[in-house]
């Protein structure tokens, strides 16, 4: 189990070799909400592993627990300043790391449902002098371009020690230096969270907006998600109560590097109540058609023999009987985050960290927090 997120939190373009799953899952049938008495009985569960995972595992964050539009449960455990001991709240502001790709994912299938771009468009279509060749936006979109990945060449072009890098660097250097890529595009799967800037860069060309401006306009402000924003370190924004510091595992505090600068692999802050307006809105055409989100939630790298796939933006589990958990997690810069959904019944679960901590990392034990009608919370202890 300890594998499970260890690739997802990652954030690097190495291939990732998973050897864990998400135990305990089974599927279900989809149902109507809850009875009263089952919602509580969540809840107290929630409530009690987190509790634990907080006291005993060094957990600090949010967590959000839904079901067919409704929240069961919401709770902060900790501090959004260790050392200040600012308590946190449920408004709370974390950077989501890797599970930003999913929203990246969708600003491209906006432009592909205003028929401005093909998945199967190169990218040489919008930027001629791209030297990796035959690359499509959907091999983008899928981990599987081939390209090199930008945390590891970034330095060797550009100083660490001065002003953030932005996507625009990241595309002048794979251009003026092309540093070597992995593979052929559409070889294999192979996680790169340079695919992801590549798509954030692909969005801004297209659309004439920066993507910080274009996710604001085209997502953020319509679903009413008014405490999530892309980082952008030329844009000054005012002092929030709800900005959080990300912390190492040893409590020290971990600000932004030179390469906080680049989004669509990561870069977006959010909450866990905003995090459950995207999730809703998923189950709507208020962003794209849901042929269209279909088609991001199927499994596309069938050469990844494992137990988990990946399609546009989400992890893809696949359970017997036909049900699946679509997922992310990620990790960046003293934060966690997880995002899951069962899609039969509406369930998502929602955790956001602002101290690095792999106590979280189980999504069956999770799940059997809600499917199981009996279970001993404590004995549990989240392994």
């Amino acid at each position: 189990m300890a594998n499970l997120f260890f690739y997802a939190y990652f954030l690097s373009a190495l291939c990732f070799h998973h050897t864990g799953e998400p135990a305990g899952i089974s599927p279900v049938t989809p149902s109507t909400m809850y009875p009263d008495r089952t919602q509580n009985r969540i809840a107290e569960r929630f409530d009690s592993l987190f509790a634990i995972l907080s006291s005993q595992r060094g957990f600090n964050g949010n967590v959000l627990v839904s079901h067919n539009g409704k929240v069961l449960y919401k709770h902060a455990f900790g501090y959004s300043d260790l050392r200040r001991r600012t308590p946190l709240s449920i408004e709370s502001e974390f950077q989501l790391a890797s599970v930003s790709k999913q929203f990246t994912s969708v600003a491209v299938m906006i432009l592909h449902d205003q028929q401005k771009v093909n998945f199967s468009d190169t990218l040489q279509k919008y930027f001629p002098d791209f030297p990796y060749q035959h690359i499509t936006i959907r091999e983008l979109l899928t981990h599987r371009s081939g390209l090199p990945d930008y945390m590891s060449f970034a330095a060797k072009y550009r100083d660490k020690h001065q002003e953030y890098i932005s996507n625009a660097d990241v595309m002048d250097m794979l251009t003026r230096y092309t540093p070597k890529a992995e593979f052929l595009p559409d070889q294999r799967y192979c996680y790169s969270n340079t695919g992801y800037a590549v798509l954030a860069a692909l969005v801004e060309k297209v659309s004439g907006m920066r993507f910080d401006e274009f996710m604001q306009q085209h997502v953020f402000t319509p679903l009413g998600m008014h405490n999530t924003y892309v980082f952008n370190p030329n844009v000054t924004r005012p002092v929030l109560p709800g900005r959080t510091i990300g912390h190492d595992k040893n409590r020290r505090p971990v600000f932004e590097d030179f390469l906080g600068g680049v989004v669509g692999d990561k870069g977006i802050y959010s909450t866990v109540e905003d995090m459950f307006k995207w999730d809703q809105a998923l189950y709507t055409e208020a962003l794209v058609r849901q042929s269209t989100l279909e088609e991001a939630f199927t499994p596309i790298s069938h050469d990844y023999r494992h137990n988990t796939n990946y399609g546009y933006g989400w992890r893809i589990k696949e359970m017997d009987g036909g049900s699946k958990i679509i997922y992310h997690a990620g990790w960046w810069r003293g934060y966690n985050s997880l995002y899951v959904r069962r899609r039969e019944d509406k369930t998502s679960i929602i955790v956001l960290s602002n101290k690095v901590n792999w106590s979280f990392r189980n999504i069956g034990t999770m799940f059997n927090l809600i499917d199981s009608p009996d279970i001993n919370v404590t004995a549990m202890g989240g392994d």
